[in-house]
């Protein structure tokens, strides 16, 4: 399995849990969400933080080819075997956010999805997303952010200072993409905020945002 650099990031218990949490958000309803992120992509594709390799089966046949990033061992592997059974060609490889140097200017498209809240920092993991992109290409993100004001945005901010962090291998729920990817100097050419799930009870991580941006002149760096 190809290796692009960046740490090892093995997170064995988080690992062990979330494969079935996120296949459970799936048959809930989220695949349809899953199936809007990737709908009318075709070329080449980055995704960044593929997990055990969900979005895999909803890849449009006009993709050529897909490069799935997953820096954790075990959901790496899962990813893997998942692949095999796609009906495009996917290659999933070791790596992490920070540096995707090596596959700058070769993308038609970057896209990831519940991946920004556990980066180090969302700002440069976009400024990397977009560095991969070819003239044209656009991103595509599907993350749980912090909610807009209100008790559930206090929520968000006491859990993430103190076991959200801890129990979902450095993911934050109160993250803002939306300012994010303008202080990576992205322009969002769709953004479409939601709720999942939808029910009467609120989760911390309820609050949804599904984007579409493109690179500003004069924003790399």
């Amino acid at each position: 399995m190809t290796r692009v650099g960046g740490a090892r990031r093995q997170h064995k218990v988080f690992a062990s849990w979330y494969p079935g949490r996120a296949e459970a958000m799936d048959r809930a309803g989220f695949t349809d969400y899953r199936r809007k992120l990737l709908a009318g992509l075709s070329g080449q594709v980055l995704e960044l933080g593929a997990g055990s390799g969900l979005n895999f089966a909803h890849y449009p046949a006009e993709v050529e080819r897909v490069v799935a990033i997953e820096p954790e061992p075990t959901l790496r592997e899962r990813a893997a075997r998942t692949a095999e059974q796609a009906d495009v060609p996917i290659e999933v490889v070791d790596g992490v956010a920070e540096d995707l140097s090596a596959f700058a200017g070769k993308f038609d498209a970057a896209i990831c999805s519940l991946v920004l809240c556990s980066v180090p920092d969302q700002r440069t993991a976009l400024k990397q997303l977009a560095a991969v992109l070819r003239p044209g290409g656009e991103i595509r993100l599907l993350e749980h952010v912090g909610a807009s004001g209100g008790m559930l945005a206090g929520v968000q901010r006491v859990l993430d200072a103190t076991v959200w962090p801890w129990i979902g291998a450095g993911c934050h729920c109160s993250r803002d993409v939306v300012s994010a990817v303008a202080l990576a100097g992205l322009k969002p050419t769709t953004v479409e905020s939601f709720r999942f799930p939808a029910g009467r009870i609120t989760l911390p991580t309820a609050p949804h945002v599904l984007l579409t941006a493109v690179p500003t002149p004069g924003a790399a760096g």
